[in-house]
């Protein structure tokens, strides 16, 4: 059953000021609103299980997460290659880890608030450990991934070898419990766009001269792909273990499927840069949504894990749910626009709260407050 707070690393962070790539921050500005648009279908147009056989909702999550995971992958090559073992992690535990904190300890205590302790509860910590994992699921499975490409690339920074092996290791490992299963589904992404940033000149040649073609046998295959889908090809159904023929069907169709349609979604977004870039909606998502990625993230599993957590009235006509579902992601975009805005040039808060220096957060050019 897939957690009630599905949720995106360097791609939900922010890179240097000065070499950010607005194609890719559009791209993942657009990421981020399926996110959460993935979330308010989930919680707020179907009030059972339903979700599982949307359309909309299918093609959300075949490769939202993939995608962001591949671009995590691509914007962490340099530090991944130049800094030490030490620097890199402590650089992406203070990015990724201490925002994260912050906001499950925001989460504990808007629960201690709104569901009172009962005097006979257990002190097990499990809920806990539950809560902090699941909700920011994805927060982890970044860390781990750039942490596993980094120990690798210890050993050999260019062999694509190791890499495959790892992948192969990894997507084969017979781990179900908590949020392994999404750590072995996003690790080979992180790898791909990892491998990408590496050699791009040689892959950006080799798709140039067979653009047509490529992108034709693409679409084919994600079509494919999405209509084979169904309920036991999510990894929350199948915990991509693969036990049997047909388990290794669904792991496989779920992998070929991600990447196939990952593959065509970068293509679209990057496009939809290069001829909207003029256009005011088009910078918006890159420059504010797609550089607020982190927080945005970080709020909208907060307030999702909260709502799964406290009963509510839900809406009963569809109407009334799409409205319901337009206002509360339109909040959850503003409320963290304004806290960027609001924290990113104080010292110490935005690094806690953004998970980002104010000199990461500032367009490039701008000077800074003294």
């Amino acid at each position: 059953m897939i957690e009630r707070n599905l949720t995106g690393s360097t791609a939900l962070g922010a890179p240097e000021a000065n070499d950010r790539d607005l194609a890719l921050d559009f791209a993942k500005g657009v990421l981020i609103i399926l996110v959460i648009v993935g979330h308010l279908i989930q919680y707020i147009l179907y009030r059972d299980e339903g979700f599982w056989d949307s359309p909309c909702f299918k093609w959300i999550y075949m490769f939202h997460m993939p995608l962001f995971m591949a671009i995590s992958g691509y914007l962490a090559c340099r530090a991944l290659l130049r800094k030490s073992l030490a620097q890199a992690v402590g650089d992406r535990a203070m990015q990724l880890l201490l925002p994260m904190l912050f906001w499950y300890a925001l989460l504990e205590t808007a629960k201690l608030a709104v569901l009172p302790r009962a005097p006979d509860a257990s002190d097990d910590i499990l809920p806990f450990l539950y809560d902090v994992a699941g909700t920011y699921w994805f927060i982890w499975a970044a860390f781990v991934c750039f942490l596993l490409v980094k120990i690798l690339s210890i050993f050999d920074h260019y062999s694509p070898w190791i890499l495959f092996v790892s992948v192969v290791v990894v997507a084969l490992a017979p781990l179900t419990f908590s949020i392994f299963p999404l750590i072995k589904y996003t690790y080979p992404f992180f790898c791909l766009g990892f491998s990408f940033a590496q050699s791009r000149d040689h892959w950006t040649s080799i798709a140039r001269r067979y653009k047509l073609l490529l992108i034709a046998s693409l679409c084919i295959a994600a079509l494919v792909c999405f209509l084979a889908w169904q309920k036991d090809t999510y990894v929350y159904n199948n915990l991509a273990l693969v036990q049997d023929m047909l388990s290794a069907k669904n792991v496989l169709l779920m992998l070929f499927g991600s990447a196939a349609a990952s593959a065509i979604m970068i293509e679209l977004f990057l496009q939809c840069w290069r001829f909207g870039r003029s256009n005011r909606v088009v910078r918006f998502i890159a420059m504010e949504i797609g550089q607020s990625t982190l927080v945005l993230y970080l709020i909208q599993g907060t307030v999702f894990r909260l709502m799964d957590s406290i009963q509510y009235a839900e809406p009963s006509d569809l109407t009334t749910r799409w409205a319901v579902a337009g206002i509360l992601g339109g909040a959850i975009v503003l409320v963290t626009l304004m806290l960027r805005r609001t924290v990113r040039d104080i010292p110490y808060l935005s690094q806690f709260i953004l998970g980002a220096s104010p000199r990461a957060l500032r367009p490039a050019g701008q000077p800074s407050h003294k």
